[in-house]
């Protein structure tokens, strides 16, 4: 089999004719898209090693503690029952990024896409270390076993391990925090196995999917490739090449076309397709094809952009239109769903959650003068701080309707819970029957904090009289 394979349209260049992965080793390549994607990759890799770190009240900036179901996003604190806002959340970026494909193509996968930062500009950047240049690890891969041969591998593998579980345990300190990370790897890994088992699992699959698997992640699992085709059009920014100007390729000074067929922006791509063949489906978007084209264009006294960021209109002569109708039609949509989660999340996302329950045996009690219902109210404080809550009868209580006295104002710790008897009695004289009231939680500043709907229930009313003194 010859190191170099020619990429084309009718197969995919990192698989073989017999099934087989065919590994590339792409070119190393400078430039300022290549700068550019280095200052984005290690500013995001940053974040994700620091928002665990970074305390807001009291909690790591993003903390989803799995275990109690407390989740933690940047100051605000969630719970199960809050999940209805990811509905909102999930539909405004969702959209959002059907806007960023549909205006700028795949710059998700090419700049930002977690495995592609980690692969490049980690693993990559590992395995140029260890084993060479792209020439020096092809001639590797098809020299015997040797002693050197077999360092080399061992070595880059258990560093590929190692980052692997690195990975890994940042990943889990999202759910246990740092704190409790560091006491479990100081502890036995039968005393905490979920955890360990998480981490030893995510560790494989990484040094897996990083070491051996590769760009295949993104050519046959990942789906956000073929939703591209439906998601962009002819006006949608991508990377291409210059045909009017490029062709008739071939030698410098013997032909009309600027292209000198020099391979290069063949040779640094790291899923092995050829730019030159038109927009494919393995293209990331990741521009070193540009800075690998620009490169030997200035060699050539020529000017750069052979190979560039440019639409298909573009590239055919036609005038560029980046807005258009799915560019609005996107951008409303991932607005209004953004916007529905900070106006519903206003209205609606509260400190405290409750649930109110009637105590199980009693329906209600009738005395001399009254009617009574006891309930129980089980209260959650999601604050970082103790908080007073008084409660408090709702505007559609019937008049006369009352909190027995005592059981108004109670105090809930820091993100604790209580569990308050809440006794609502209604004079004889005031009752009319089984209705719907409502109960306050209003906290010690004074503002309405959460409502809770239940119903009073009693005799029939033809059933009783009051007493008269």
């Amino acid at each position: 089999m010859s190191s170099l394979k020619q990429p084309n349209l009718n197969s995919v260049t990192s698989i073989n004719a017999d099934g087989s992965h065919y590994f590339i080793h792409p070119a190393d390549v400078k430039g300022v898209w290549t700068t550019a994607r280095k200052l984005v990759a290690w500013v995001l890799i940053m974040i994700y090693l620091a928002l665990p770190w970074i305390p807001i009240q009291g909690h790591p900036a993003v903390f989803l503690d799995v275990e109690t179901r407390n989740f933690h996003l940047f100051g605000f604190h969630f719970m199960p029952q809050d999940f209805w806002m990811m509905f909102f959340a999930v539909t405004g970026l969702g959209f959002t990024l059907f806007f960023v494909t549909a205006l700028l193509g795949r710059v998700w996968c090419g700049w930002a896409c977690p495995y592609t930062v980690f692969l490049d500009h980690i693993y990559r950047r590992i395995e140029r270390w260890i084993e060479g240049d792209a020439t020096a690890r092809r001639k590797l891969d098809q020299a015997p076993w040797t002693a050197g041969k077999l360092i080399k591998r061992v070595f880059k593998h258990a560093l590929y391990a190692l980052i692997a579980a690195l990975i890994a345990h940042a990943f889990l300190a999202y759910f246990v925090s740092l704190e409790r990370l560091y006491s479990f790897m100081h502890a036995g890994p039968m005393e905490h196995f979920t955890a360990f088992g998480v981490v030893l699992f995510l560790t494989c699959v990484l040094w897996f999917c990083f070491g051996y698997f590769r760009e295949q992640f993104c050519i046959i699992m990942c789906p956000y490739g073929r939703l591209q085709s439906a998601l962009s059009d002819d006006e949608t920014i991508t990377i291409g090449y210059d045909e009017k100007r490029g062709e008739p390729r071939g030698t410098a000074g013997k032909v009309e076309g600027a292209c000198v067929d020099c391979r290069r922006c063949v040779n640094v791509c790291p899923t092995g397709i050829d730019i030159r063949n038109g927009l494919q489906l393995e293209c990331i978007g990741c521009a070193a094809c540009i800075d690998a084209c620009d490169d030997i264009m200035v060699k050539l006294k020529r000017p750069k952009g052979l190979v560039r960021y440019d639409s298909q209109a573009g590239f055919a002569g036609r005038k560029r239109r980046l807005l258009r109708p799915r560019i609005y039609a996107y951008s409303v949509l991932g607005v209004l769903g953004l916007v529905a989660l900070v106006l519903v999340g206003m209205m609606k996302f509260s400190s405290f959650t409750a649930t109110i329950s009637r105590v199980s045996g009693t329906g209600y009690t009738v005395d001399a003068g009254s009617v009574s219902n006891i309930y129980l109210l089980r209260v959650k404080n999601k604050r970082n701080d103790t908080a007073t809550l008084s409660i408090r009868l709702g505007p559609d209580c019937p008049a006369g309707y009352r909190i027995r006295e005592g059981n108004e104002s109670f105090t809930i710790p820091a993100e604790g819970e209580t569990t308050r008897t809440c006794v609502i009695i209604a004079p004889l004289g005031a009752y009319t029957g089984p209705s719907k009231i409502t109960l306050e939680l209003h906290s010690q500043a004074g503002g309405l904090e959460l409502k809770k709907g239940t119903r009073f229930l009693g005799p029939n009313p033809n059933a009783v009289k009051p007493t008269s003194n």
